[in-house]
């Protein structure tokens, strides 16, 4: 028996145009990505010193790597799942608190095992808060913009990265234990907690757990709020019916609508995870190889990372203007040729360039990703989907570095940049012949929001 929303959140959503809160959101969402951009890479940053004051191997930092990689994917898996029973907001609090406190753990670590231990579970929080973030915007933006404002999210937030590095580079040689203030910087995402109290909980999830009257009160705020920007509101579009809740939980992996895209989605954030590391872990190899310093090499690597928050803008000029699925796909099969061309060129300023294309197409093919993934699935399954997909896409990360550790040792540099090609090319043709289109769907809503617009300007 089909019945239609009581509450309508989704077309209610859909005809509000930009506002505070929407902006709000924006910068809310982007620092808490911010402090995760700049925490995801702090025992890269901090792993040499680390190394020469506690006298470790190289196997005692892939060890941290690896199992940082499967906490990863833990994180990913319950977070989404508690945030389908939770809610979004609560999920995203809980899981920016988690790698926050963790991080400040890292501070006081006495050993490697002790800083291993706390790395995992950091690591867990920061997976679990990107796919909570990208649940919660796509929940509440207008469908024809939600695409753009994911983009922006990471524009800003990316930036966490070179700041990080910059950090870095001035605090870690000024002493022996100066490098644990790396690791402090990173729990300063705990200062999201001052924008919760200016955010709302999804309409959309509280709708699909039979909470009408809280989305209806979110809904009414929130439509209050943009009427007083932009004046009276078009009249929401009629909720379509929908057919009997179906399983929730893990149960949902039985149901084809829920597994299908599950699969798709887990190809496209594997191939995107392998390949990606991939590059980011063997630029310095390659320059090593060809006889760079190791200063000119840590230059070269910096002046590719330009590239990565103007790719994630470039996504947000094309994400709502093309099909995404395309969108992904071309970009993925651009990130191929560079990177191919990266791994057998032997000039250094050829090497720069190519990792700088590597970089920005990569970035946006990310952008676009997060705005895709949640798309695919109906709100009920719509974080654990999302959650198992790209969970499994970092816990392949845990073997990546071995085989093409295997691949580098047995056949060559120029082998490994192949087999990375190779990966791209896979998603990108997978994504092509099975995946869905959405942007009909979008466009649809936006045409008729103009409409109901125009007819409200008209009457007025």
């Amino acid at each position: 028996m089909q019945h239609k929303p009581a509450t309508n959140a989704a077309n209610r959503l859909d005809r509000l145009p930009i506002s505070k809160f929407h902006k709000t959101a924006l910068y809310a969402v982007a620092f808490a990505y911010f402090f995760e951009f700049a925490d995801i890479n702090t025992f890269a940053i901090t792993a040499p010193v680390v190394r020469e004051q506690w006298g470790i191997d190289v196997n005692h930092i892939a060890y941290v790597i690896s199992l940082s990689f499967v906490g990863m994917f833990l994180g990913a898996v319950v977070a989404g799942g508690l945030a389908d029973r939770l809610g979004r907001l609560r999920m995203l609090i809980m899981s920016t608190v988690w790698f926050t406190a963790w991080s400040f753990a890292c501070v006081f670590a006495w050993d490697i095992w002790s800083l291993g231990v706390f790395r995992v579970l950091t690591s867990a929080g920061l997976s679990a808060m990107t796919v909570v973030a990208v649940v919660y915007i796509s929940e509440l933006y207008p469908r024809a913009k939600r695409g753009k404002f994911q983009a922006y999210a990471i524009v800003i937030g990316i930036c966490g990265t070179p700041v990080t590095n910059l950090i870095a580079s001035a605090v870690v040689p000024m002493s022996d234990w100066s490098w644990r203030l790396v690791y402090l910087w990173g729990s300063l995402g705990v200062l999201f907690l001052f924008f919760v109290r200016k955010l709302e909980e999804s309409p959309q999830w509280l709708e699909s757990r039979g909470r009408h009257e809280e989305a209806d009160a979110v809904l009414t705020r929130l439509e209050a709020g943009v009427t007083l920007e932009h004046g009276e509101l078009p009249a929401a579009q009629e909720p379509q019916p929908q057919g009997p809740a179906g399983r929730s939980g893990l149960g949902m992996l039985k149901d084809k609508k829920f597994l299908f895209p599950t699969i798709l989605l887990s190809v496209l954030w594997i191939t995107q995870t392998i390949g990606f590391f991939g590059y980011s872990s063997w630029a310095p190899t390659l320059l090593a190889a060809e006889g760079i310093s190791v200063e000119d090499s840590i230059f070269y690597v910096a002046l590719t990372t330009v590239g990565a928050p103007l790719g994630s803008f470039l996504a947000a000029m094309v994400t709502d203007r093309f099909e995404r699925k395309w969108s992904l796909v071309v970009f993925g099969l651009i990130i191929a040729v560079t990177g191919l061309m990266y791994g057998l060129t032997f000039t250094p300023v050829l090497i720069v360039v190519f990792g700088f294309l590597v970089n920005l197409f990569e970035r946006g093919y990310t952008a676009l990703a997060y705005a895709y993934s949640p798309e695919l699935f109906d709100t009920r399954g719509r974080s654990l989907g999302t959650s198992i997909a790209y969970g499994l896409g970092r816990l392949s990360n845990a073997a990546g570095p071995l085989m093409i550790a295997g691949i580098y040792n047995g056949v060559g540099y120029e082998a490994v940049f192949m087999f990375i090609a190779g990966t791209w090319t896979v998603g990108a043709i997978v994504l092509a012949i099975f995946g869905p289109a959405t942007r009909r769907h979008r466009l649809a809503a936006e045409a008729k929001a103009l409409e109901e617009q125009k007819a409200v300007s008209a009457t007025s």
